[in-house]
């Protein structure tokens, strides 16, 4: 349990404190199927949590090869230069306690809210509709109706860790928007991605599938909506759906 005297840094310290500080471990989530930690990061002064996913805590899976923490950073970059901000800051440390993993600044949600529950509200809409966007162009295996958080009075997707495979692979929770327009945001936001050079993102993924992300993201331009499942899909939730 996260300490309740500790202080949310502003966005610019966090930055920092999570890319230069000490790292300690906390303790670790019980429910995640990778090792999966919650730390205390230092740095002048001032504390930060993180969670920590270390690349050796990785559970081997067929259809994904190693290295999920690094499709964790890479969701937070995709998110940030598509502008919308979804996705907690998240980094690559290799002087961690357990090597080399991903740090994502820690967002003390609610503890009841998720998607299923913030679909009721309007005034979550339009960010849930970005949500569905980014999934779709970041290939989303595992949305998970709980990887949705409400936290700081604002929405975070969280454990992006499988996505960008090249093979399509979108499971999600978030179809409810099947069918909508791109709104004029986010075409700008889609048209900015496949027109500028990717940077550090193609230092995170394979080259084949920074070419499979960018295709993703044209098809959505080309047909200007989000999609529905394919009728040959037998898989397009994930379980547990929360």
């Amino acid at each position: 349990m996260i300490r309740d005297d500790l202080p949310v840094p502003d966005p610019k310290t966090a930055r920092r404190v999570l890319t230069e500080g000490e790292i300690e471990v906390e303790g670790r989530f019980a429910s995640s199927s990778n090792v999966t930690l919650l730390v205390i990061c230092r740095h002048d002064g001032v504390e930060a949590a993180a969670v920590y996913k270390p690349a050796r805590g990785e559970r081997p899976l067929w259809d994904f090869p190693s290295g999920l923490h690094r499709r964790e950073v890479a969701a937070y970059l995709l998110s940030e230069r598509l502008g919308w901000g979804l996705v907690p800051f998240t980094v690559e440390r290799d002087d961690a306690p357990l090597g080399v993993g991903s740090l994502q600044r820690f967002v003390d949600e609610d503890g009841q809210s998720h998607y299923f529950t913030l679909r009721e509200e309007a005034r979550w809409s339009a960010e849930l509709h970005k949500m569905a966007v980014f999934d779709v162009v970041a290939n989303n295996a595992d949305r998970k109706s709980g990887h949705v958080l409400l936290a700081e009075d604002r929405l975070w997707a969280i454990d992006n860790g499988l996505s960008f495979h090249c093979q399509p692979k979108l499971r999600t929770v978030i179809w409810d928007f099947a069918g909508d327009p791109l709104t004029d945001d986010e075409r700008v936001a889609l048209e900015r991605l496949v027109g500028e050079p990717l940077g550090e993102l193609a230092g995170l993924l394979e080259p084949e599938e920074c070419a499979a992300m960018l295709r993703r993201a044209e098809r959505l331009l080309e047909s200007g909506q989000l999609p529905a499942p394919e009728e040959d899909d037998w898989r397009p939730y994930p379980w547990p759906l929360v």
